[in-house]
């Protein structure tokens, strides 16, 4: 097989910054810091404020509502009445920007965009997402729009230096269910029950505020607090996002918002899902949340890429990194590839698209580069002869290669061809970097008969591999 590497290099742009809170962690030092600021008249106080305007609102969009929810996080330290220009100024002394891809941009996944207008009849307008790394490796979910034509090959378009966050929305509905599936994972839904049994089977902030109050006023039970406490935390994990739409797709950063992903929201795998019974493709991203300790699965949801639903996976086989959800439903269920014991690859099916158990074992490490750990590289891509999964694998020296195996269309548990030898491996210009020796995807597609390949390159940076996808599946039948 030919396995044609494009010339596309997609490097982290360190100018790519957002505006966020200055945390300081040291309230008495916060409050001396505010009164320096109110300590300044008028004149000085305009001055000032002029003046970091000038320098900062030609790198976003408004930093004026930026500085004022920064002045919102810290206003408990005002007691008395102040102007506008105060507060603004108060806001821009507690905000930094971040780079966000200052350290990295890798493991990309590709999907189809949601709008086809305007382009030729062989090309195919696509979705690349990325992993970005920036100081003190916190990952966050990049976009950038591109073009696949008839020969395989991709344009992606230009960069848009100016980026911003999504606003969290505060009409965030929860589902009782849900809340009651993690509980029961925890150990705590029976002692948890006297909340939950006070709300409706959707309910809001609000709502679940109320509960906890009466529940902490009225309750004797010693693990009260932890049960608080775990309910708030899932609160945290369930939000959602929306960009304004007229925000350009490569000003899109998703940057983590719940303490259990502080460190970074790792490895999306996005994948365009098809419903018989729903008018409009549903965008499905399963990914890592990561506190610094732990990490917890959680799916995106998306229609647009413009509003998000970020929540919770929960179940036996929503375990460890690397699942993968196909891209329509299998008689009548939901699928999943898992990785949840950090080695192999099973098959999950669902009716519940949050909730997974009963994983089934499919493919462990079998040749001589995977013999370590084997996963997927995404989710599985349906052709005529069978599901097509591109899988990774770790042999010696830590060195990560990219496979491929195919599943049986009708009972994805078998599988019914697999590559002896990778499909990639690093040569010497992708093999250094910040991880030495790994390639490494999150998703591919098939476009007129070719597999587009997006992989990292050594967990730096990132580009695009074609293969005729007629000659990958004869080989796999082969084997």
């Amino acid at each position: 097989m030919d396995v044609i590497r494009t010339k596309v290099k997609i490097k982290p742009d360190y100018r790519r910054v957002i505006a966020k809170k200055f945390t300081i962690d040291n309230p008495e030092r916060e409050k001396r810091i505010v009164e320096r600021l109110l300590g300044k008249d008028e004149a000085e106080t305009q001055k000032l404020l002029e003046a970091t305007f000038s320098r900062f609102r030609n790198r976003h969009r408004d930093i004026e509502r930026i500085f004022k929810n920064n002045y919102n996080l810290v206003k408990e330290y005002v007691d008395r009445k102040i102007t506008l220009e105060q507060k603004l100024l108060i806001g821009s002394y507690f905000t930094m920007e971040y780079s966000v891809e200052s350290a990295a941009l890798f493991n990309p996944s590709i999907v189809p965009h949601p709008i086809q207008n305007g382009v030729a009849e062989d090309e195919l307008r696509v979705v690349v997402s990325f992993r970005a790394v920036g100081e003190g490796h916190i990952s966050s979910i990049v976009f950038r729009p591109g073009i696949i034509q008839a020969d395989g090959d991709i344009n992606l378009e230009e960069n848009n230096c100016l980026i911003e966050q999504a606003q969290i929305r505060t009409s965030t509905l929860y589902n009782r269910d849900e809340f009651l599936l993690s509980l029961r994972e925890t150990g705590l839904e029976k002692k948890a029950r006297p909340i939950l049994d006070e709300l409706i089977d959707h309910f809001s902030r609000t709502e679940l505020d109320e509960s906890l109050v009466k529940y902490e006023n009225e309750s004797q039970d010693r693990d009260k607090y932890r049960v608080i406490d775990t309910l708030n935390l899932l609160a945290s994990t369930n939000y959602t996002l929306a960009f304004h739409p007229k925000t350009e797709l490569s000003s899109r950063v998703i940057f983590p918002v719940s303490s259990n992903e502080k460190k970074g929201l790792e490895d999306a795998r996005f994948v365009a899902f098809d419903d018989p019974d729903e008018r409009r493709r549903m965008y499905f991203a399963t990914y890592t949340a990561y506190n610094g300790s732990a990490i917890i699965p959680q799916l995106i949801e998306t229609r647009d890429f413009i509003n998000f639903s970020i929540s919770s996976l929960h179940g036996g086989a929503a375990k460890n990194k690397g699942m993968a959800i196909f891209p329509e439903k299998v008689g009548g269920r939901y699928a999943m590839l898992s990785r949840l014991d950090n080695e192999n690859i099973y098959v999950v099916f669902s009716d519940n698209i949050k909730n997974w158990e009963n994983p089934s074992l499919i493919a462990i490490p079998h040749e001589d580069w995977e013999l370590i750990q084997l996963g997927n590289c995404g989710s599985p891509i349906k052709t005529d002869q069978g599901w097509l999964v591109l899988t990774h694998g770790v042999g010696p020296v830590r060195s990560y290669s990219l496979g491929a195996m195919l599943l049986d269309l009708e009972d994805p548990t078998k599988v019914i061809g697999s590559l002896k030898e990778p499909l990639m491996i690093p040569n010497e210009k992708e093999r250094s970097g910040y991880v030495p020796n790994v390639l490494y995807s999150c998703g591919s597609l098939i476009h007129n008969g070719w597999l587009v390949i997006p992989y990292a390159m050594s967990d730096s940076f990132s580009s695009l591999a074609r293969v005729r996808s007629e000659e990958l599946i004869d080989e796999l039948l082969k084997q």
